[in-house]
């Protein structure tokens, strides 16, 4: 049996993979430390089961119009409306199942034979999968401690091309935690002014933000930023609703939304109908305290492990602002980061993602998405294992 050509220009996810490893590694019995998903430990708060519990028991379990019922998408609106001051209507919202979804209906209703894209480095591991997936080009552009793991406007402009069908914004980023601050959306929207390069906007973990910084959405930049913007966001991060799927986009282009109704009434339908219902709480605020709590942890978490990674010689870590990922620079060391990755899972049970996997030879990635203990553990051994080298 032959699979199909398509499938040779899709890698799997490494986060994924590394993740099953760890967790196949623990049920035969190694004690195991896993830093590698991109997962709160925290449980879903119960404002959000208990509204999912009373749409189980009112009946709620039927097929919903394939972008979502009503309630939800107008939570939606109300929530981008409160956050950052942007106006969307009902057919500007579509709903699917988790912000990858979202990304994977983009690129197919999108992107054509020899489309670019342009990603900066280090990226989300699904974003030039899903690029090359759809038959686009991915454009990388690398950026580097200096700028704070982000891209300038003159590295933007340079990777334009007539080719250029839409730049890719992740912020606060995943592998990084680099936050682009007001001023520097506006510059990259400035290179933009004259284009017709949309941009793709991940905020999904906008609401973990550190150090009083105050997110800002790259939709409410400008008009011109507002119409070119298609910003996707859930609520698996910030919410801890990972396994629930729930994620959306908001474009004021009604045909782009139109495609991708189509798309998915193809392929899924809607999401979760309990899941839709359990959402509104959350789009609505009401679960705030929730969000805070957890934010507050995260940073504690994020300010420990910083100072710890930075204690170990020939070891430095970047102060994230956002997310809760350290992206730990080990060029002294070891700038194999497969390899690194792999023997010290192998000796020391702690399990990390290849900077390779985001686009970047030289770091690892280590989610502090998990207890204080376990971190506090894990570093020790990473120590261990490089101070044995």
């Amino acid at each position: 049996m032959k699979i199909a050509q398509r499938m040779e220009n899709l890698s799997p996810s490494v986060t994924m993979a590394i993740t099953a490893l760890g967790r196949e590694l623990k049920a035969q019995g190694r004690d195991i430390l896993s830093f590698s998903a991109g997962e709160p430990d925290f449980d879903t708060p119960e404002m959000i089961k208990n509204a999912a519990i009373k749409a189980l028991n009112g009946g709620f379990t039927k097929y919903t119009a394939v972008e979502g019922i009503t309630e939800t998408k107008q939570a939606i609106i109300n929530k981008l409306k409160r956050d950052h001051g942007l106006d969307y209507e009902l057919n500007h919202i579509v709903i699917s199942n988790g912000a990858k979804h979202s990304l994977f209906n983009l690129c197919q209703v999108l992107i054509e034979k020899g489309d670019e894209v342009i990603i900066p480095a280090p990226y989300w591991v699904t974003y030039p999968e899903q690029v090359k997936f759809s038959d686009g080009v991915p454009v990388i552009i690398n950026t580097d401690e200096k700028t704070d793991f982000k891209i300038t406007p003159d590295q933007l402009q340079a990777a334009i091309t007539p080719k250029t069908k839409a730049l890719i914004l992740n912020t606060p980023s995943n592998p990084t935690g680099a936050v682009y601050t007001k001023e520097e959306l506006e510059a990259i929207g400035k290179v933009l002014e004259g284009t017709d390069i949309l941009v793709w906007s991940d905020e999904m973990y906008e609401k973990i933000i550190y150090d009083g910084k105050k997110f800002v959405s790259a939709a409410s930049i400008s008009e011109d930023m507002y119409q070119r913007t298609i910003t996707i966001n859930g609520l698996s991060k910030a919410v801890a609703m990972t396994g629930w799927r729930f994620g959306y986009i908001a474009t004021p282009k009604t045909e782009i939304a139109k495609a991708m109704i189509k798309l998915q009434g193809q392929v899924t339908s809607n999401i979760n109908s309990i899941t839709q219902h359990a959402a509104i709480p959350a789009l609505l605020g009401e679960v705030d305290e929730d969000i805070e709590m957890m934010r507050k942890q995260f940073e504690k978490r994020r300010d420990f492990a910083v100072a710890a990674f930075n204690a170990i010689e020939g070891v430095s870590c970047f102060n994230p602002q956002g997310a809760f990922y350290l992206f730990v620079n080990i060029k002294d060391i070891n700038p194999d980061s497969i390899k690194f990755a792999a023997d010290l899972l192998e000796e020391k049970g702690v399990a990390v993602v290849p900077g390779l996997a985001f686009g970047m030879e030289r770091y690892f990635r280590f989610s502090f998405a998990t207890d204080l203990a376990s971190i506090e553990e894990g570093i020790k051994r990473i120590r261990d294992f490089i101070e044995k080298k």
